[in-house]
């Protein structure tokens, strides 16, 4: 099967929870081949529009679209999401005390994919995984998470997406904690992630993992709306300035956005003119 030129559209997305609008007109691509970092502080609707992708039903859809492959999923349960290839890990994974990893991911791996797995060979393809990711034989022998460190459990998570092998893998502040050997461990995992037919979105509010993580686009949410993007260059300027300066005024985008491209500009040294259109090669666009 080819694979498609976008593997996640969200198209104008106006999302609730609990009767208070969080997303607001979203619009976003995410093509194969690809890492995104989905930047914003805290409260700024990163973890909302993750839950929203894999249909959780806390999070209500009020106008606009979420496409799979070009089809139509925004009301389509989570365990169909799975099965299209979407992927969410999570941020404070839960344990699973009496079951263990391998036969977690055996269930898993029988559900997303439809199809039974014999024991020899669903083990076969466990262990080349772990061994990617340099994890212990023993490790999938413990219970789900049980007494796991940080970056074992990060480690966990990554290895459930090499597992079920997924088209799109969404990583929610898989980052939250984590000491800098764990970061590492993560930023290692999601670069085994990377492949040509898949897309990563690494949900953050810090720059520190993507120190040793380069993405190939960055998207930055504040107050529910897509406010910036661009490449690493705009990771490493909020790393220094902070998001204060996106989405001051989001009642009048296109204020927002002039003020943000005069921000941006001044600081490189550049010189706007007025009327003059944004040159192309900003190093970022500010969204309206």
């Amino acid at each position: 099967m080819p694979v498609p030129k976008k593997l996640l559209q969200i198209k104008n997305l106006q999302v609730t929870v609990d009767g208070k609008t969080i997303l607001h007109d979203l619009s976003l691509n995410i093509e194969p081949g690809k890492v995104y970092a989905l930047m914003g502080p805290n409260g700024s609707g990163k973890s909302t529009l993750s839950n929203t992708i894999m249909g959780h039903s806390k999070y209500h859809v009020e106008k606009g679209k979420i496409l799979s492959r070009g089809v139509d999923i925004t009301h389509e349960s989570p365990d169909l999401r799975a099965q299209r290839g979407l992927f969410l890990s999570f941020q404070y994974p839960k344990s699973i005390p009496g079951v263990s990893m391998s036969n977690f991911l055996r269930a898993a791996y029988k559900a997303v994919k439809k199809k039974e797995i014999r024991v020899f060979d669903f083990n076969k393809l466990l262990k080349q995984k772990m061994e990617m990711l340099h994890i212990p034989k023993d490790f999938a022998d413990r219970f789900v998470n049980e007494g796991f460190s940080g970056g074992e459990k990060k480690k966990a998570e990554i290895l459930q997406a090499l597992v079920l092998d997924p088209s799109v893998i969404i990583m929610d502040e898989t980052d939250s904690g984590l000491d800098v050997d764990a970061l590492k461990v993560v930023a290692a995992g999601v670069q085994q992630l990377r492949s040509p037919d898949k897309a990563v979105i690494l949900i953050t509010h810090y720059f520190r993992i993507l120190q040793y993580l380069t993405p190939d686009v960055v998207y930055v949410l504040k107050h529910g709306h897509l406010v910036a993007e661009g490449g690493h260059e705009l990771a490493k300027r909020i790393e220094k300035d902070g998001f204060d300066e996106f989405g001051k005024n989001l009642s009048d985008p296109h204020a927002a956005k002039k003020r943000a491209l005069e921000t941006t500009h001044t600081a490189m040294g550049i010189e706007m003119e007025e009327g003059k259109p944004e040159s192309e090669e900003s190093p970022f666009a500010v969204i309206d």
